[in-house]
């Protein structure tokens, strides 16, 4: 099931971003996610299967720029690779699909994962090397909405 995140969820968000470090995420991006779920969250939805909660995404919104970002995706290491990512993100931008106002869905991801997001239909717009933290890439992905 996926369904909004609430406040409850926020120690398991942070145990499982902490599952998927130094694999996915730098040590340092913890302290990142915390202000990200006390002050940046927009949308933010959890993957959840006998009240385990297994993933989590989010999506932020620049409606100057008519464009939405998917944000801090992260799923429990055991059940990785299960199509649980795919369908966090295909939630997401079957949400923002609904969205008129948004013509462009973007993703800041690492070179970890941006071979998901072009599965997923992103394109790579540009690269910029430690940017998270160091061996840590920002690869920036974007797709057209088909709002």
């Amino acid at each position: 099931m996926i369904r909004k995140y609430t406040d409850t969820d926020k120690s398991k968000l942070i145990q499982l971003l902490r599952q998927n470090i130094p694999e996915y995420f730098a040590p340092s991006e913890e302290v990142d996610f915390e202000e990200y779920l006390e002050n940046e969250i927009e949308d933010y939805f959890v993957y959840e299967e006998d009240s385990e909660i297994m993933g989590a995404g989010g999506i932020n919104y620049f409606p100057d720029e008519k464009t939405a970002r998917i944000s801090w995706d992260m799923i429990d290491p055991k059940h990785q690779g299960k199509g649980i990512g795919k369908k966090l993100t295909q939630h997401r931008i079957n949400h923002l699909n609904n969205n008129q106002n948004i013509e462009f869905i973007m993703v800041r991801t690492s070179q970890l994962v941006c071979e998901f997001y072009e599965k997923m239909g992103f394109e790579l717009e540009k690269i910029e090397k430690d940017f998270w933290a160091k061996g840590f890439d920002l690869y920036q992905m974007k797709m057209d909405n088909k709002a």
